[in-house]
């Protein structure tokens, strides 16, 4: 069977996201990632204010790396992103991006009013990256 780095990136939901800090130096963070190869593109959840917020704000340039299990196998992609919120309204178009993504990676919530009133509180943020290059190996 042929390796493909694209299905390890669908099938791997904890990451390591790396981003630009102000002196140039990869910021490295770890995140839980949903990949949609069909969409091309990345969505991570994440708080105003924390450094790879503040890093993609200033250059939107990313990558993230996920390992295959047993650490023998590895994908990366890399990409552009786009931040969605900090929202300040529930019913919001900022918090019905982070329903979207909740829905698309995890499903229904028990409890969605309870859901956009944690995303409000939390100043959550959503980070789409949209994916110009996938790479990896198997060294099984």
């Amino acid at each position: 069977m042929t390796f493909d780095p694209h299905e390890l990136l669908a099938t791997t939901r904890h990451g390591i996201l790396a981003t630009i800090k102000a002196n140039g130096l990869p910021q490295l963070s770890p995140v839980w990632q949903y990949y949609d190869r069909e969409r091309g593109e990345i969505l991570i959840s994440t708080r105003e204010g924390l450094v790879k917020t503040k890093n993609l704000r200033r250059d939107p340039r990313a990558a993230i790396e996920v390992d295959g299990p047993g650490g023998r196998s590895w994908a990366t992609a890399e990409g552009t992103v786009t931040l969605t919120g900090p929202g300040t309204d529930p019913t919001g178009p900022e918090v019905d991006a982070l329903v979207d993504y909740y829905r698309r990676g995890a499903g229904e919530h028990p409890d969605w009013d309870e859901y956009r009133e944690v995303m409000v509180t939390d100043r959550r943020v959503l980070i789409t990256i949209a994916v110009t290059k996938v790479y990896g190996a198997d060294l099984g």
